[in-house]
């Protein structure tokens, strides 16, 4: 297991899958360990994947200071990651709140980044936050299966304020709430720290209007990809993202909720390789 020392003196640990161009890819959550990624439904046969382990989760070292745990903090670790494999650019995923270092890190280093795919990533960092009644909608749009009557009540009073996060509407992130869903969602409760997710979005985290200024200006290929069914991003909202990059496409995955690459494997891979196999960005290389 690869580690390098941040400016701060953390521990960051990544992990390794697969061979070939190297892929980073910054996990979500916010602040859970990169396992629940695991190979992204077989991307790994493509590409190397390189899991970043955020500070404080999976093999990486809690910081001193636990403000870093902060998004626009997080920036500069990804940053040492880009010089401890030795390129001059890189291909970067953000999943689910990982996209919204995923933009930071382009805001900062546009130069650093040959393409950016964004995967189900709701746009906290353009001042998008995701909204009750667009997760309420999706939500409903579920009525058919045999599990919503307990989970639409505990996912109604979550969103509302007042109820807690409960485990009977795990499946509304899924697009089919299945055996390998459940485990994923079982894996949560040892993969994530809940410290640290709160301190992630905290004030002073975004400053959108900088940020959109900066990367109306990124050049480089951007894929936003939604599911079907999920509510944060909705696919209306992946659209709007799209939209604010010079050089942005949007995919909608048929059927698939937060986790596309565990509803349909094929469809997922297929998607980001055609998109990391353009030839309209610079090819990767060691500096």
């Amino acid at each position: 297991m690869p580690t390098f020392t941040a400016a701060d003196g953390t521990e960051i640990a990544y992990h390794l899958r697969g061979e070939g161009e190297p892929l980073v890819v910054l996990p979500g959550g916010p602040m859970r360990a990169s396992a629940y990624l695991g190979d992204l439904g077989g991307l790994a046969a493509h590409r190397q994947l390189v899991l970043l382990d955020l500070r404080g989760t999976g093999d990486s070292a809690m910081p001193v200071d636990p403000a870093t745990y902060r998004c626009d903090q997080l920036v500069d670790d990804v940053e040492m990651l880009r010089a401890r494999m030795g390129l001059d650019h890189m291909d970067v995923l953000g999943h689910s709140a990982g996209g919204s270092l995923a933009m930071l890190y382009a805001a900062r280093y546009p130069e650093r980044v040959a393409r950016l795919a964004l995967v189900t990533a709701t746009p906290w960092a353009l001042g998008m936050p995701a909204a009750a009644e667009d997760r309420l909608v999706a939500a409903r749009s579920r009525q058919g299966e045999p599990w919503f009557a307990e989970a639409f009540p505990a996912f109604e009073a979550w969103l509302a304020g007042t109820g807690e996060f409960d485990r009977a509407f795990a499946p509304f992130f899924y697009g089919r709430w299945d055996d390998v869903a459940k485990e994923h969602d079982a894996r949560g409760d040892h993969e994530f720290n809940d410290e640290a997710a709160d301190i992630y979005h905290s004030d002073g985290a975004y400053d959108p209007p900088t940020t959109l200024s900066r990367l109306a200006q990124l050049t480089a290929p951007v894929l936003v990809l939604a599911g079907g069914l999920d509510g944060a991003p909705t696919p209306e909202v992946a659209r709007r993202t799209a939209d604010l990059f010079p050089n942005a496409e949007c995919v909608v995955q048929p059927g698939a909720g937060h986790y596309p690459w565990l509803d349909d494997a094929e469809w997922f891979v297929r998607c980001v390789v055609a998109f990391l196999e353009r030839e309209d960005a610079p090819r990767l290389r060691t500096g």
